[in-house]
C-alpha cells in the first residue's frame, strides 16, 4: 500500500489543477504509476509528464533500446512498479522473454546486439558508479553520436526520477504481476 493517498480523480485536485490532471490522463490513457503521487505537487507532475512524453515518444532512440534501458534502471533501482509496466512494453518492442528474465534475475542477458550491449553497459556504469567509462562512452557515441549520448543519459535520469518516486512512496506493481527479486 502506498505511503500517501493516491490522487486518481480529477476532483481530488483544486480546480486550477484540473488541466494538469487532464493532460496526464490524456497522454497516458489514465493517471497511473508515479503520477497519483506526483499530483500532490501538480506543477511538478505536469512538468514530469511533459518530459516523459518527450523521452518516451519523441527521442531518437529505438523503442527496443529505450525499453532495454528502462528495464536496466528498474532492475538496478529495484523498482517493482516500473519493472512490471515496462516488461510488457519490452516484449512488445522485441526484447525476448529470455533477456527479460535474465535482467530480472540480475544475469547478463545473452544474445544482445553490439548496440544493445553498448547501451546497457553505459546505463549500468552510470547507475552503479555514477560515471561512464571512456570506453563505454566512446562506444555509444560512435553508434548514436553526441545527441544520442545526451538522450540516453536523460532517459536513464528520467526513469531514475520515476523509480525514486515509486520506491519512496511504496507504489507496488499491480496484483498478479511477477515481482522483482530484491
Amino acid at each position: 500500500m502506498a505511503r500517501i493517498a493516491k490522487i486518481e480523480k480529477r476532483e481530488d485536485l483544486s480546480p486550477e489543477h484540473h488541466g494538469v490532471f487532464d493532460a496526464i490522463a490524456e497522454s497516458r490513457g489514465r493517471v497511473q504509476g508515479p503520477f497519483p503521487m506526483l499530483l500532490h505537487s501538480p506543477e511538478l507532475a505536469g512538468r514530469v509528464a511533459h518530459l516523459g512524453a518527450h523521452v518516451r515518444f519523441e527521442m531518437g532512440l529505438s523503442q527496443k533500446l529505450k525499453e532495454l534501458v528502462i528495464l536496466t534502471v528498474a532492475r538496478e533501482l529495484d523498482c517493482g512498479f516500473e519493472w512490471s509496466v515496462h516488461a510488457g512494453h519490452a516484449r512488445a518492442a522485441g526484447i525476448s522473454d529470455d533477456c527479460i528474465e535474465a535482467l530480472r534475475t540480475r544475469r547478463e542477458p545473452a544474445g544482445l546486439t553490439p548496440e544493445e550491449a553498448d547501451v546497457r553497459r553505459y546505463a549500468r556504469e552510470l547507475l552503479q558508479s555514477h560515471r561512464v567509462s571512456a570506453d563505454a562512452f566512446a562506444a555509444v557515441e560512435a553508434r548514436l553520436g553526441p545527441a544520442g549520448c545526451v538522450e540516453l543519459s536523460a532517459l536513464i535520469g528520467y526513469y531514475v526520477l520515476l523509480a525514486c518516486v515509486l520506491n519512496s512512496m511504496e507504489v507496488e506493481p499491480a496484483e498478479g504481476e511477477k515481482p522483482l527479486d530484491l
